[in-house]
């Protein structure tokens, strides 16, 4: 949209009260996202009062999900553009007429786009859409069934991010390792990542969000190459073979642990990022018993744990939300604070070790320090390294750090090279 935008000669600016044109572009996964998303649009709507030229433009999954509704709760919104419609939003902000899309908008390397991110990386989507049957979430009926790009496109884009001078390209889907099965056998994720180390010059790739039971060897095989980085992000969501089988997931807890035993056996350098739901309907405290066993023993280098919400119209919804909202939350801490103990004596080992980093960007709570990371630390989702500023330049995005000390999920260093 932003891309879009720019070529039709809007300049974007930061500070919303020198905008004329206001653009929220949502989430509607789940109810806080929601309440966010009604927050942000009362924000904006506010500004309009204050300034009665300004428009206001929503977007995103929200607007897709609530179409129906909340033209009528927001009737002071100009334009309501849902995932189909991304690449009109020029004319949507112009007032001009133009034909809805059909299914959720999915751009290519002919998308005109203006890189968010820190120039040192970038996000890259590789399909839209997600074809599984979760009981829990909402967003294959918001969005659809899954649908790649080509390889073609993303090499192209690929390709001139990195004559851009991005180092590290991040891939990206609601389900990346499912990439390419609608394209035909040979078109997977590890043929994928094959094309890029081939035709692009990117130091880094790394893939977010993979489901267990796509990592096969074949992958793991394209993986040992030192240009990808050996970092999975896995979902297992739980451990309880109840749990799992209501939430409509396949992968327990004893093959979710075998998984990564091989995982670390064909990659030792292997960092390993999962996502769990607790208060989930029919998770008493045996089968929460079995999740913080679980996740002792798997020895998870980042964890994120998230409070079940009930969503209407997907399968759990029926069961509904019997976990009092205070006791997820007391689950929560708990997982956290064995993963806390995990994390910390898991970056001991990097005390004195000097490592490749990625320049991140400033960051409120680094008070002066540079901030990067490493191939194990994904970006806004996983600690960082806090590097004590010097006189030796850093022209280049990428770097070294020798690791002077570590914390619970940071590290500490200073600039080698």
């Amino acid at each position: 949209m932003a891309g879009r935008l720019r070529d039709g000669g809007y300049e974007l600016v930061a500070d919303p009260s020198r905008a004329d044109l206001l653009i929220l572009n949502t989430c509607g996964f789940i109810r806080p996202a929601r309440e966010e998303a009604d927050e942000g649009i009362r924000a904006a709507l506010a500004e309009k009062d204050r300034r009665p030229g300004v428009r206001v433009i929503v977007t995103g999954c929200y607007a897709e999900k609530e179409g129906a509704v909340l033209p009528d709760r927001y009737p002071a919104v100009d334009v309501w553009l849902g995932v189909k419609d991304y690449d009109r939003v020029a004319a949507a902000a112009e007032g001009r007429m133009f034909r809805p899309g059909q299914r959720t908008y999915l751009y290519d390397h002919r998308t005109p786009r203006l890189i968010s991110t820190p120039p040192g990386w970038a996000y890259l989507k590789v399909s839209e859409g997600c074809s599984h049957a979760c009981a829990f979430c909402a967003i294959p009926s918001i969005k659809g069934p899954y649908r790649s790009r080509s390889v073609s496109s993303i090499v192209a884009e690929a390709d001139n991010l990195a004559g851009r001078g991005v180092k590290e390209l991040v891939l990206i889907s609601q389900d990346t390792t499912s990439y390419g099965r609608d394209l035909g056998p040979r078109s997977g994720l590890p043929h994928l990542l094959r094309q890029l180390l081939l035709r692009t010059p990117l130091p880094w790739i790394r893939f977010l969000y993979g489901y267990p039971e796509e990592i096969g060897d074949e992958l793991l095989e394209t993986m040992s190459d030192p240009r990808v980085c050996p970092y999975f992000d896995i979902p297992f969501q739980h451990a309880s073979a109840l749990i799992l089988r209501r939430m409509k997931r396949a992968t327990g807890g004893r093959r979710a642990l075998r998984l990564l035993e091989k995982i670390r056996k064909r990659l030792p350098e292997a960092s390993l990022r999962t996502s769990l739901i607790v208060g989930f309907p029919g998770e008493g405290p045996r089968e929460f018993r079995e999740l913080c066993d679980f996740v002792r023993e798997a020895g998870f280098d980042h964890l994120g744990v998230f409070a079940y919400c009930r969503e209407e119209g997907t399968a759990a919804a029926a069961s509904g939300d019997p976990v009092p909202a205070g006791e997820k939350e007391r689950r929560r801490n708990v997982l956290m604070e064995i993963q806390a103990g995990l994390s910390a004596e898991k970056l001991k080992a990097f005390r004195g070790r000097t490592l490749d980093v990625i320049k991140d960007g400033p960051r409120p709570e680094a008070r002066g320090l540079l901030v990067a990371r490493t191939r194990f630390q994904a970006p806004e989702v996983d600690g960082a390294v806090f590097i004590r500023p010097t006189d030796r330049p850093w022209k280049s995005p990428l770097g070294r750090v020798r690791i002077v000390s570590s914390g619970t999920y940071d590290l500490r260093g200073i600039l080698t090279s």
